[in-house]
């Protein structure tokens, strides 16, 4: 099925770099803000009766215009905190899940804390990962075959002891880990949609092309046009940088991950419970 058009767009915005985001979007600002006010000079020449309407429309337009820039940021920021969310919640699944694997009985124990040392790892490769590249789709394969393999362990220590309470504790968190691995990769693919940001690009040029014409039929404020022309452009490369897990300079921080993965490196604080006769 071949995809959308808005779709496109939204991998558009993603793919680029983000020295080539702030050009487009630079050009796309700056652009329009020449263009009002070459108009404005033009029409400066022939009129003096334009300036009054042009005043009004220009003062509801940006109004308006300050409203989708908002939205847009809102709806950004709302997206990172849940990616950032999701990294945090996952690393304590993990963490719960190591402690309980240490009271396991052998050879169960052993096995399950090596796998999860290694699931960890291909956790902060998927952090680091671009979402929809071969390294994600990489890590996202390896993920799932250490689940598979922490889970037969898991289903086998539950069925050699089926009245013991660790393996019925630890299969409970293994699984809330499995879980989370869903809900970080579906956070690190729910981007701002596409048919949004184009409105805020849309919107944000035509107002300040607006708004130059008015300043060159006044005939002052051209400093003040350019400033705002550079504060709505940073607007929008901040907007669009939250959206944009490992590939902006606002990335989703790997910390709580980092930091399990070396806690992990000490021997198990449980030795583990005696070997049964």
């Amino acid at each position: 099925m071949a995809r959308s058009s808005g779709a496109r767009r939204s991998e558009l915005f993603f793919r680029l770099s983000t020295f080539e985001l702030a050009l487009l979007l630079s050009a796309f600002i700056f652009g329009a803000t020449a263009i009002g006010m070459l108009a404005g000079r033009y029409l400066r020449r022939r009129s003096e009766h334009l300036r009054d309407p042009f005043a009004a429309v220009n003062t509801a337009l940006l109004g308006l215009v300050g409203l989708v820039l908002a939205f847009g940021l809102a709806l950004a920021v709302g997206r990172y905190e849940s990616r950032r969310a999701a990294v945090v919640d996952e690393a304590n699944a993990i963490g719960t899940t190591y402690l309980r694997a240490q009271t396991l009985a052998e050879p169960a124990r052993s096995r399950s804390l090596g796998l999860l040392r290694r699931y960890t790892d291909v956790a902060i490769r998927l952090s680091n990962a671009v979402p929809g590249s071969d390294d994600a789709n990489r890590a996202i394969a390896d993920g799932a075959e250490l689940q598979r393999q922490l889970w037969a362990l898991a289903g086998q220590s539950l069925t050699s002891s089926p009245t013991a309470s660790a393996p019925r504790l630890y299969v409970e968190t293994l699984n809330d880990t499995i879980d989370l691995q869903e809900v970080k990769v579906a956070g690190l693919n729910n981007r701002v949609p596409a048919a949004v940001l184009t409105v805020e690009i849309a919107g944000a040029a035509v107002a300040l092309a607006l708004l130059a014409l008015y300043v060159a039929l006044v005939g002052k404020g051209t400093a003040a046009v350019l400033s705002a022309a550079a504060l709505v452009t940073l607007l929008l490369l901040v907007t669009f940088d939250l959206d944009r897990p490992a590939r902006g300079m606002i990335e989703v921080p790997d910390t709580p991950l980092t930091s399990l993965r070396a806690s992990f490196e000490p021997p198990p604080a449980y030795a583990g419970p005696p070997p049964r006769n």
